[in-house]
């Protein structure tokens, strides 16, 4: 039985050490039409959404790390498709608007940032005062009525 279990300890530390070398595409292409809005916003969006959507992400030493590497590179890939603060400039008035209130729907229900980024980037979570500042900024009129930018 002991042989057994080191022969699977091998061919598992095999198998992880020849993962390593199946490259994850880890990429930051130029911020092209970035997101003008009030400093405190964009503060609160670098902290707690830039690494995910936007051409700004820092890739922890994690990321590097097969088989979550690959995770890493597919989560941003989607975010970015959904919403990249880095191109915002290139959408239309309407399409920001839109977003701006998704933005805000998405966070105020908890849904973002995601529960597994949070524990270990805790700088990450919204405060009261982070929502409230995003709610201003989306327009919405749930909760406290502000108006858009």
């Amino acid at each position: 039985m002991k042989v057994v279990l080191k022969r699977i300890a091998a061919v598992l530390v095999g198998v992880a050490v020849v993962i390593q070398f199946v490259p994850a595409a880890r990429t930051n292409p130029p911020v092209t039409a970035p997101l003008y809005a009030p400093a405190a916003v964009v503060e609160v969006l670098r902290r707690s959404c830039y690494d995910c959507h936007s051409n700004e992400v820092r890739w922890p030493w994690y990321s590097k790390v097969a088989p979550v590497s690959w995770l890493i590179v597919n989560d941003v890939r989607e975010a970015r498709a959904e919403l990249n603060f880095s191109t915002w400039g290139d959408l239309s008035a309407a399409k920001q608007a839109d977003l701006r209130e998704e933005c805000y729907e998405e966070v105020s229900e908890g849904k973002m940032p995601l529960w597994f980024y949070t524990p270990l980037h805790p700088e990450a979570k919204l405060t009261e005062a982070d929502l409230a500042l995003l709610r201003g900024w989306s327009g919405s009129t749930n909760g406290a009525g502000a108006e858009r930018d």
